[in-house]
Parts: C-alpha cells; sequence; structure tokens
C-alpha cells in the first residue's frame, strides 16, 4: 500500500517551502541587491535616510542571500598578469648586503660591487681571506622552508680573483616562487575585497601569472589602478639630504624625492632596516597637531629590529619611504621599543584611510606585467542573461508540454516537481553564495533535463506493473521502488563527473560543475519523494479504479 508517515509529509513540505523562501529573493534581485548594499554601507560608514529607505525596501527578516553573476553575466573587468618573480631574487640579495658587510668585516675590509641580476658580489680588500670569509658567509645561510627543499640551503657561496658571490639556491629560488606566487594571490584578493566587488575570481595560472575576473566593476584601468598600487613601505637609513635631483647616491644608495617637500631629496641605503611585510597592522588617525596620520605596529621580529636600530642611530635621520617616495624623515630622538610609530605627512583624511587600507593589505612582492585586459560592459552581460533566459524557457516551456503530453495528471506533478527542483536549486546557490555564469546557465538546463528523466524512468515503470493487471496502488508502489536504483545510478555517475569538472576545472567549468551537481541533488529529491508525495496525496482522496498513463 502508499503509505508516507505524517513526519516524512511534514520534512518534505517544509524542505520545499524552505527552498522556496530562499529561492525568493533572487526574482527580486534588484531590490535585494540594493537593500544588502545598504545593510554595508550603515555598518561601514553609518546610517544616512537615503542608506534607511534604500535598506527598508526588503525586509529584513526575509532572506537576503542572492546567485552572485559571473562577469559573462553582469560584466566587469578581467586581468591576465604575469607577475616579476625574478625581481625577489635581486631584492632579497640586497638586503643581505648590511648582514654579509657586518659578517665578514672582522676580517677584512669589503666593497660592495656593481652585480649582474641575481647576484650579490663583495670585493675582499684582502683576497688572501677569501676561504675564511666564505665560511663565515656560508655560516649565515638558512634552511629551506619546504618539504622539496629539506636539507638545502637558501645560499650558495662561491670566490674568485677577490670577489665573492651569493647567489640563491635552486631550491630557495622555487620555495621564493611559491612563496611569491601565493603572496600575490593573497594580496589582490585582499585589495579586490577592501574595495567591495562581489565574488571576485582570482586564479592562479601556470607557474607566473594570475587569472583576475571582476564582475560590476567599471573597466579594466580601475581594476589595474586598485591592484597596481603596490603601497611598499619601507624604513631605510638615511646618508644625506640635497636638493640635487641629478646627484650620483653610490653604491648601495638611493637617491629618492621627498613627498611633501618639492625640490628636496634624500640619499638612503638601499637595504632597509624594516621593511612593510613586517607590518601586522595600519590604522589611520591623528598626530599630536590634529593633522591626519597612519599609525603601524611591526611584528615581533620588526619590533625588535626597529627598536635596536633606534637604540644605537639616536640623532641620526630615519627615512619612511612609500613606493620610493620618503613620506618623512624625522630624527631619532630616542629609543623606540614595542615596534609601533606614526607616519605623518602632506595628506588628508581620506588619503590617510586608503593609504591605511593598502598597507594593511600588504605590499606586492613584485611587480605585475598585464599582458591581457578586458572590459566587458552591462550591456554585454545583460544580452547574455537575456540570451540564458531565452534558452532556459524555451528548454523548460517544451519539457513541461511534453511531459503533460505523454503522461497527462502524472505528466502535471512531474511539473510542478520541476518548478520546485529549480527553485531549490537556486535557493542551494544562494546559500552557498555561488557565482552564476553562462555555463552555469548550461548546467541548469541539462539539471531540468535530468529531473525530467528520473521522472519518465518512474512513470514508464508504472505502466509496466499496470500490464500485469496489479492495481493502481501497487502498481504506484512497484514503479517507484524498481525504478530508483537506474535513477540513482545515473545521477551517481553524472554526479562523479560534477565532482571531477569541478576539482581538475576552474573558472566557467566550475560554474558549470557545482550547478550540475547541485541540480543532480535537488532532481533526485524532487523525483522520489516530491513527486511521489502528490501522487500519494492524489490517490488517497480520489482511490481511483485505474490510471490512466
Amino acid at each position: 500500500m502508499l503509505q508516507i508517515s505524517i513526519w516524512k509529509r511534514i520534512a518534505i513540505w517544509l524542505t520545499v517551502a524552505a527552498g522556496l523562501m530562499l529561492a525568493a529573493p533572487n526574482a527580486f534581485y534588484a531590490v535585494v541587491e540594493g537593500h544588502n548594499d545598504a545593510v554595508q554601507e550603515i555598518e561601514q560608514s553609518g546610517a544616512t535616510p537615503e542608506l534607511e529607505a534604500q535598506r527598508a525596501l526588503w525586509p529584513d527578516f526575509l532572506p537576503n542571500d542572492l546567485v552572485n553573476l559571473g562577469l559573462d553575466l553582469r560584466g566587469g573587468a578581467h586581468l591576465l598578469a604575469e607577475v616579476r618573480v625574478a625581481d625577489v631574487y635581486a631584492a632579497r640579495l640586497e638586503a643581505m648586503w648590511p648582514e654579509v658587510r657586518d659578517a665578514v668585516r672582522g676580517i677584512t675590509p669589503v666593497n660592495l660591487q656593481q652585480s649582474p641580476p641575481g647576484e650579490l658580489r663583495v670585493r675582499l680588500n684582502d683576497p688572501s681571506m677569501m676561504p675564511q670569509a666564505m665560511e663565515i658567509v656560508r655560516g649565515l645561510a638558512q634552511p629551506v622552508q619546504t618539504l622539496t627543499g629539506a636539507g638545502a640551503s637558501d645560499i650558495e657561496v662561491s670566490g674568485r680573483d677577490g670577489i665573492l658571490t651569493v647567489v640563491l639556491s635552486e631550491a630557495e629560488q622555487s620555495a621564493t616562487d611559491e612563496r611569491t606566487m601565493q603572496q600575490s594571490l593573497e594580496i589582490i584578493r585582499r585589495r579586490i575585497d577592501e574595495v567591495g566587488t562581489r565574488e571576485p575570481t582570482i586564479q592562479r595560472q601556470g607557474s607566473d601569472r594570475i587569472l583576475i575576473q571582476v564582475p560590476g566593476i567599471g573597466s579594466a584601468a580601475e581594476l589595474k589602478e586598485i591592484i597596481g598600487t603596490t603601497a611598499q613601505l619601507t624604513f631605510n637609513p638615511v646618508v644625506r639630504r640635497t636638493t640635487n635631483g641629478a646627484e650620483r647616491p653610490g653604491l648601495g644608495n638611493e637617491l629618492v624625492p621627498s613627498l611633501d617637500q618639492q625640490g628636496v631629496f634624500y640619499v638612503i641605503e638601499s637595504a632597509p632596516v624594516v621593511s612593510g611585510e613586517e607590518l601586522v597592522d595600519a590604522q589611520p588617525s591623528f598626530d599630536q597637531n590634529g593633522g591626519p596620520a597612519v599609525s603601524f605596529r611591526f611584528n615581533t621580529s620588526g619590533a625588535r629590529k626597529f627598536g635596536d636600530y633606534t637604540a644605537e642611530n639616536i640623532g641620526a635621520l630615519f627615512a619612511i619611504v612609500l613606493d620610493d617616495e620618503v613620506v618623512s624623515a624625522p630624527t631619532i630622538q630616542s629609543h623606540i621599543p614595542g615596534g609601533s610609530g606614526i607616519i605623518t605627512g602632506n595628506f588628508g583624511v581620506e588619503e590617510s584611510t586608503r593609504l591605511a587600507v593598502l598597507l594593511r593589505a600588504g605590499a606586492l612582492p613584485a611587480q605585475l606585467d598585464f599582458l591581457e585586459e578586458r572590459t566587458i560592459g552591462p550591456e554585454l552581460g545583460q544580452d547574455s542573461i537575456d540570451a540564458g533566459k531565452i534558452a532556459t524557457i524555451v528548454a523548460f516551456t517544451a519539457v513541461l508540454f511534453f511531459m503533460f503530453a505523454a503522461y497527462g495528471l502524472f505528466g502535471i506533478f512531474a511539473n510542478i516537481a520541476l518548478i520546485i527542483n529549480v527553485a531549490l536549486l537556486f535557493g542551494l546557490l544562494s546559500i552557498i553564495g555561488a557565482t552564476l555564469t553562462l555555463p552555469g546557465i548550461a548546467g541548469i538546463v541539462l539539471t531540468v533535463g535530468m529531473a525530467v528523466d528520473a521522472n519518465v524512468l518512474i512513470f514508464e515503470r508504472i505502466r509496466e506493473e499496470l500490464l500485469t493487471a496489479k492495481g493502481p496502488a501497487r502498481a504506484i508502489e512497484l514503479g517507484y521502488e524498481k525504478a530508483l536504483s537506474a535513477i540513482l545510478d545515473a545521477n551517481i555517475t553524472t554526479f562523479i563527473t560534477a565532482v571531477i569538472l569541478f576539482a581538475m576545472g576552474s573558472g566557467p567549468v566550475r560554474g558549470f560543475a557545482i550547478t550540475l551537481g547541485l541540480g543532480i541533488l535537488t532532481s533526485v529529491f524532487t523525483a522520489i519523494y516530491v513527486t511521489r508525495l502528490m501522487v500519494v496525496i492524489w490517490y488517497e482522496r480520489r482511490r481511483p479504479k485505474t490510471i490512466e498513463l
């Protein structure tokens, strides 16, 4: 006999109701999106009458999660960037010069030599001390911090004709490349997240390239400006102050301009005492005169180096350098323990806030070369949405008509379940914050076909059971029981395919895999439970002697 317990019926209808509620915001996309933007803006900068009015357009007690629209639907910017990983080698070796100098000059004075990229060359005043100097510098080596480089040192040291040469080992170069790419990905993600964009796609491609797609942003140029702002902060010893912009700074030094003093330049040591990588926090604040400033704080390592240097160089100038410009060059008045300080300069409140955001996001470890850039206008995105709607509506209508023509009343039950299926799918996509793309729409269309396939298997099995002269109730029960294995086999294999596509693919392929995988789950649920519950309720009320199927 057809029987479904009351608690199962309640669970099925509650699941359907929850799915419909979660999917409902997508039917009022612009209104809910405006509501969500207003809520976020109020939390960040306070309420205004306009924001409150925009927030009131959608009730707070209703779900407000939306399916995000991808780049091909919303429009936005697409960039393919190449990371100059080799630049990190040069910066790393340049930063080693003070350490090498201090370690070796105990046995002989040394001078920095002009070096090719990727090398640090040092001339010994006494070439006979080369073996001892090489051993001392090798003692500065650190183990490579990767599993593949376990046991290897990070530097290789050689000497010839009084020139000591230091290079990064191959294992360290490989580890540096990996760290550089991971750091670049994370910093780009943080910078884009800081400006409040929706669901960006930031993925590594190959060994040194990054794909960046941001829906809803105005242009590729705007995206490049957000990403390309380096905000590289360093604290460098000042050699001298000058007004000669053509002065030769000397080997190991740099000539950088003052940010807010026209015609003033500083000769600073190239190797910083502390860098922005050791910065753990930066917040907009005000100086003792009430002017806008940025307060900062270093990590333990940075705080120690910062404190040691200020203790040993009281009375000396100390340059705070931001993107190759000296923000300020105060005189060290006393020892500064604790690793915290303040950056003052000729900037306003808005500039100090933006600077703090960039410093918190961190400095890009290497420069980016943009190999490909595209701006997709919202009109093109709207065309894609309209085309996707038309394709979905045509497929949906054709399927609904076929099911009604082929199975009559049972086809109507299947059509109702099919509508619920699509609603449940959008509800799940909304919960997980998925991004819908054109391939994702294709996955939804395929889901419709998969859902119909399950119902066709069930109804055809019921037809076969009716031909054996069994009663309607028994035929319906056997139809669902015997079709179950075929439905599960077909959907499980397709679900495995979706998982493989998600694991191995990227971008649009993943979007297709997500909608297909979730669509399989909702299809099985609606075919096995929702359609069956509707058939059972109908049978309990009508008690037909025969079924026209």
